[in-house]
């Protein structure tokens, strides 16, 4: 599920890292996850992959990584389909709206998405036709960190600076307090577990923004995660 989509326009440069690569694989599961509920084979291949390893940092993500895994090996596909209704679909405002113009400025479609998709523009991305979440949802950026870490075919990949810019603008200012309300919400069970997986891989973005070392990211979430491939 791709709620960005790139010109043509663009070359592809040199394959990312092995850190780069585990960053981008955290930041698209935690897309998928909270723009759609886990089916099946998604459950199994979390439950059935490997562990990541805090390498000389804070086991948090270690931790929250096999709460998730564990919860996946015993949760039914359908259980989790209805928690994600319960949570984030519902007629009028649903319990938890993870949308940065909603955190920032209180309203849907306010100023920040405005901001946002001329960032967008200048990063040559839009939103993909199809789509129905704006852009300023939650999974979205994920999706678009996992893009600008990455790139796609025909696309190249953003520079550090360029992602560094794109999170302290666009996700910094509220994803703790949207994950926090995600994991705090009446009926979160599995979804609480992804909020606290997301929290805990963003602080570690975030600081590792801040002092300017990706590579301690890669390190605490590159353990030969492949999510079951």
């Amino acid at each position: 599920m791709h709620a960005i989509q790139l010109p043509a326009s663009h070359a592809l440069h040199a394959p990312p890292s092995p850190d780069d690569q585990a960053r981008a694989d955290l930041y698209a599961l935690l897309a998928r996850l909270l723009l759609a509920p886990p089916d099946t084979a998604l459950l199994d291949a979390l439950a059935s992959s490997t562990p990541i390893v805090a390498q000389g940092g804070d086991p948090a993500l270690e931790r929250c990584w096999e709460h998730l895994t564990l919860a996946s090996s015993v949760m039914d596909a359908s259980a989790v389909a209805a928690e994600f209704d319960t949570l984030f679909i519902s007629i009028g405002t649903p319990p938890v709206d993870p949308y940065g113009s909603r955190y920032i400025a209180g309203f849907m479609n306010d100023t920040p998405l405005a901001e946002l998709r001329a960032d967008l523009a200048r990063l040559g991305l839009r939103r993909a036709r199809g789509v129905g979440e704006f852009e300023d949802h939650l999974g979205a950026l994920c999706e678009t960190m996992r893009v600008l870490i990455l790139g796609m075919p025909g696309s190249a990949r953003a520079s550090i600076e360029q992602q560094q810019h794109f999170f302290e603008r666009h996700i910094a200012p509220w994803c703790e307090r949207a994950l926090d309300d995600i994991a705090a919400a009446e009926g979160a069970n599995y979804y609480r577990l992804v909020a606290r997986l997301g929290a805990a891989f963003l602080a570690i973005e975030a600081q590792a923004f801040e002092v300017g070392e990706q590579v301690k990211v890669g390190e605490q979430v590159n353990a030969q995660n492949n999510h079951g491939r």
